[in-house]
């Protein structure tokens, strides 16, 4: 998963300082990670990331730190737990994992995937698994030859978060929503609002009705929308546009008693069965991050088709699927 490690090897990268990756190519059954997972180590002894949660990372970088100081690169075994004594318990996820030590590419690898990820353009990456252990990449995994076996990452676009209204709880949605890997879009009629300044750099903040954006960008089935305005005038222009269209999960602000006034008004609507309001997890919190938080783990949950009930009260997998990424 090389977006997670991505602005660490970035800023390693223009500062002219070597980092090698420990990624994990390979495991022979559960782990607390998916395969891609990545720890970046960089040649002034910092680092990034993990390979297994905490179970082998120590090791890991150890292995890294050798190859920054010389060593060749390698693919190595290891299996949490080996380093504990043998009265130590072991963790219940004991799989070989099979991960590699390599350095980081070169150009024009490195910008290829420095673009890819900035503008969320897909492209697949591959690293060799056998010396010399090289990176390519290209637009399609079929696009690769067939020299010899090697581990290929699909880098995809993120998922977009549009909110509709640019308000203090908006704010800090997308503030929490840049660490989820989402591509966060503000869009307000407002002036006043759009230009409050509270929102972080990196989310996308537009004034416009949210219904003429929508129609002028297509959203797809993992894209999500969500009303936070409190302003009808604004947050049913936005249901409607985005009940219209593909967007996986959409969803509005506001309490039982709103939200039931909300579907008196929308009635008639195509797809308003879809609707999730008034949106958000049973948490119990007031503030505006746990609101946030609330917010954005029922779209997360939605998206995974899960209920967002307690992991201890349910048996699928923690996880729902693998990161698409193949060896």
């Amino acid at each position: 998963m090389l977006r997670e490690v991505w602005p660490f090897v970035g800023a390693q990268h223009r500062a002219a300082r070597r980092v090698v990756l420990a990624r994990l190519v390979r495991r022979d059954g559960p782990g607390s990670r998916p395969l891609g997972a990545t720890v970046a180590v960089a040649a002034d002894g910092t680092w990034r990331g993990s390979v297994s949660g905490g179970c082998v990372e120590g090791i890991v970088v150890e292995a890294a730190r050798a190859v920054l100081g010389g060593a060749a690169p390698y693919v190595m075994s290891v299996v949490p737990g080996d380093h504990l004594l043998p009265w130590e318990d072991a963790p219940a996820c004991d799989a070989t994992l099979q991960v590699l030590i390599a350095p980081a590419p070169a150009e024009p690898v490195h910008g290829a995937i420095t673009a890819a990820l900035e503008e969320d353009r897909p492209l697949a990456v591959r690293v060799g698994l056998r010396p010399p252990y090289g990176w390519s990449v290209a637009a399609a995994t079929d696009r690769f030859g067939g020299d010899g076996p090697a581990f290929v990452e699909e880098l995809r676009p993120r998922r977009r978060l549009v909110l509709a209204g640019a308000t203090d709880l908006a704010a800090v949605v997308a503030a929490v929503a840049e660490r989820l890997d989402r591509t966060v879009v503000v869009v307000d009629p407002r002036p006043d609002h759009v230009r409050s300044g509270a929102f972080p750099a990196a989310a996308m903040v537009v004034r416009a009705w949210p219904d003429v954006w929508l129609a002028d960008h297509r959203l797809g089935a993992g894209d999500a929308v969500v009303a936070l305005s409190h302003d009808p005038r604004i947050d049913d222009r936005a249901v409607r546009a985005a009940l219209a269209g593909d967007a996986g999960h959409v969803a509005a602000l506001g309490s039982r008693a709103t939200h039931a006034q909300r579907l008196r008004r929308l009635a008639g609507t195509p797809g308003l069965d879809r609707l999730v309001g008034p949106v958000g997890l049973d948490l119990g919190g007031s503030s505006l991050g746990e609101t946030a938080l609330s917010i954005l783990a029922e779209m997360i949950a939605a998206e995974n088709g899960r209920s967002g009930r307690r992991l201890r009260d349910g048996d699928l997998p923690i996880r729902a699927a693998e990161v698409p990424a193949h060896a």
